[in-house]
């Protein structure tokens, strides 16, 4: 990259660097570790694999490789049928997105739609219930209200059962319902397989539903199908966006 550190103002003793070696080999030996699926959340018995996500050929088994790349070509595919109009809502082609999340489940995809949106080239635009500030929720709803027919809903929830999450679903449920609209033909889950949405989702006919694995943390969540599926629903480059990413 061209570029160089100057250590030389430091008031490193003769020998830190010695001393510092067999901490430096843990890291690395923890890390590597880390990496190969060890388990890093001891609490919940949870691996730490976000980074998978952004190069699916360092998942420490075939099978989560394989999700991970099917769930991003699964978001593909359904992104294109929302742009092409296979799937529509209850008044015609989809032209809204409402996010409904908290915390990392809206930041990534927030900070993402505030770096690449351009209202012209936009397939969906994007609105957010990411609190639960019921002004916040019903300024959002203002912004769509004569076209709940063609908004689409993301409600993500990696547990399945945020309250807050929860609240936000069924304050547009009901928009929905008041005027006479099925919110399951504008609703899409993402989720922990078998989690409370999850279960809801599939009693409620929801247009689709997307994974959410236990080894993706909210906060590191913007390239999974929490951050990639708004993205490509807007209509952004997701390879390149993962491409990106990887390359980081």
């Amino acid at each position: 990259m061209g570029l160089t550190l100057d250590l030389s103002r430091i008031n490193f003793p003769d020998d830190f660097y010695s001393t510092m070696e067999p901490q430096l080999q843990k890291a690395f030996a923890s890390m590597a570790s880390l990496e190969k699926g060890g388990i890093a959340n001891p609490d919940e018995n949870r691996m730490v694999g976000h980074y998978w996500l952004r190069n699916p050929a360092l998942a420490p088994t075939s099978e989560i490789r394989k999700d991970i790349e099917e769930t991003i070509q699964n978001i593909k595919g359904f992104a294109a049928q929302i742009h092409g109009g296979k799937l529509q809502g209850a008044a015609g082609t989809f032209k809204n997105l409402l996010l409904i999340g908290i915390g990392g489940s809206a930041l990534g995809p927030q900070f993402v739609a505030n770096a690449l949106s351009h209202p012209i080239a936009d397939k969906l635009a994007i609105f957010l219930f990411d609190n639960t500030d019921s002004d916040g929720m019903d300024n959002s709803l203002s912004q769509v209200r004569g076209e709940l027919g063609r908004t689409l809903c993301i409600v993500v929830s990696k547990s399945g059962g945020t309250k807050e999450t929860r609240n936000g679903m069924l304050e547009a449920e009901r928009a929905f319902r008041n005027v006479g609209f099925d919110f399951g033909r504008h609703a899409v889950a993402v989720t922990s397989h078998g989690s409370e949405l999850d279960k809801y989702a599939e009693q409620n006919h929801w247009l689709k539903r997307f994974p959410m694995w236990d080894w993706v943390g909210g906060r590191t969540s913007g390239v999974s199908a929490v951050g990639v599926l708004p993205a490509a629903l807007q209509g952004f480059d997701v390879d390149s966006l993962l491409a990106g990413a990887r390359a980081g």
